[in-house]
């Protein structure tokens, strides 16, 4: 079964939880279909937990994520991605594999988490599926296209003090010129006691809430190629990495986002269970 690490430190203890930014290309084993109801059981088996990344492109039916919580043992988790049209503008790559269909004032509203009835629609709509998952954390992943201006900076004000977030804790994933301005982030995730998402590989969180949510997407030039393999000597200092945020967190989640994610996430955990 799944399990959750408590890593013992000099300075306390921190519980970690790996797993890998979806389950879709999961490989559990040719004669898997005769021990498990699904391919999401038989990957609740094997890690601790998942983040949903499908809802980004378009939300499942109420009854679809219901399923999907039923499917997965007890003791599994769920993270969950939100919609894009929280985030994302329209005229957005990423609206290319939208297949539902959109009102003019969807198509016209949608994205750069402006404070309108649209977008305020999206994210309850979000909340829905993240609550029937379980889920205890949604990952808020914004576009370079969203730049760190006063614009937008106060329409996340808006939003955020608008929108009822329920029991979910809210990781921000900020792209772009955010990265190069860690006050302003720092900045709107006190404010609103966000988490800061990273790879803690590159960069440490500047946020205080008592949980870190680390995306690990490789170690290429390009921050977001995701055509990478780590090696077991990286993946020891990923683990102390972890390990090292004992000091000041509670709590880590460490979702693997590249091509070898899931022999990636097993080699981590086995060297954290060491």
């Amino acid at each position: 079964m799944s399990f959750t690490i408590i890593a013992l430190c000099a300075d306390g203890d921190i519980m970690i939880k790996i797993g890998t930014c979806g389950y879709r290309y999961y490989k559990p084993g040719e004669d898997w279909e005769e021990n498990y109801k699904s391919k999401l059981q038989a990957y609740s088996d094997a890690y601790p937990c998942v983040e949903i990344n499908r809802t980004f492109y378009s939300l499942p039916k109420l009854e679809t994520a219901k399923r999907w919580s039923e499917e997965a043992y007890e003791d599994f988790e769920f993270t969950m991605k939100a919609w894009q049209a929280l985030t994302h503008t329209t005229d957005s790559p990423t609206w290319s594999k939208n297949k539902e269909y959109l009102t003019e004032d969807q198509k016209k509203n949608f994205g750069y988490l402006r404070p309108n009835e649209e977008v305020f629609d999206a994210w309850y709509e979000t909340k829905k599926i993240a609550e029937a998952l379980e889920a205890k954390v949604v990952v808020l992943q914004t576009p370079p296209s969203f730049e760190c201006i006063e614009e937008n900076k106060e329409n996340m004000r808006e939003f955020f003090q608008e929108i009822d977030k329920g029991e979910l804790n809210i990781a921000w994933e900020p792209r772009g010129d955010w990265t190069e301005n860690e006050d302003e982030i720092r900045k709107i995730c006190s404010e609103f006691d966000l988490i800061h998402s990273v790879d803690i590989m590159r960069k440490r969180p500047v946020s205080k809430n008592d949980i870190v949510y680390v995306r690990s997407h490789g170690l290429n030039e390009d921050l977001y190629d995701y055509d990478y393999n780590y090696s077991q000597e990286e993946l020891m200092k990923l683990a102390g990495r972890l390990k090292g945020l004992d000091r000041d967190f509670e709590k880590v989640y460490c979702m693997f986002n590249n091509f070898e994610m899931f022999e990636n996430a097993k080699s981590l955990i086995e060297i954290l269970k060491e």
